[in-house]
């Protein structure tokens, strides 16, 4: 199994005109893999039933949603690590820094290593 990639011009951010172009790497997403094809997959590799798996991935996105509203950091062991994000505007005082002035929330996401050793290991495919 390979990762499928295409290439790209891009131009300098912030430069009028785009700048210097150059050309780079980018993937090309496939199709996605839904909750039903993930459970099947797990069924294949455990003793669990399909309500069991379901179960347990509905629990597990609640905790993860419940930890990261607390401003945790979800370690997921060998999958990696999910932690909130803010993004803000910037004031010229402190004092005038409230939460108001937070425009954008997400959560990040940090690889295991496996995960990311998987990857690369894939291989590369040029489109």
């Amino acid at each position: 199994m390979s990762l499928d990639y295409k290439v790209l011009e891009k131009g300098q951010p912030g430069v009028v005109g785009g700048g210097e172009k150059k050309f780079y790497a980018q993937i090309v997403n496939g199709k996605e893999a839904n909750i039903d094809e993930l459970v099947k997959d797990i069924e294949r590799f455990s003793a669990l039933s399909e309500a069991d798996i379901r179960g347990v991935i509905i629990a597990l996105e609640n905790v993860i949603q419940d930890k990261l509203s607390q401003g945790r950091i979800v370690r997921l062991e060998k999958i990696g690590s999910l932690y909130p994000s803010i993004s803000s505007t910037g004031e010229l005082e402190a004092a005038k820094v409230s939460a108001a002035s937070i425009k954008k929330v997400g959560v990040n996401y940090r690889a295991g290593s496996r995960i990311i050793k998987a990857i690369k290991d894939a291989g590369f495919n040029k489109i």
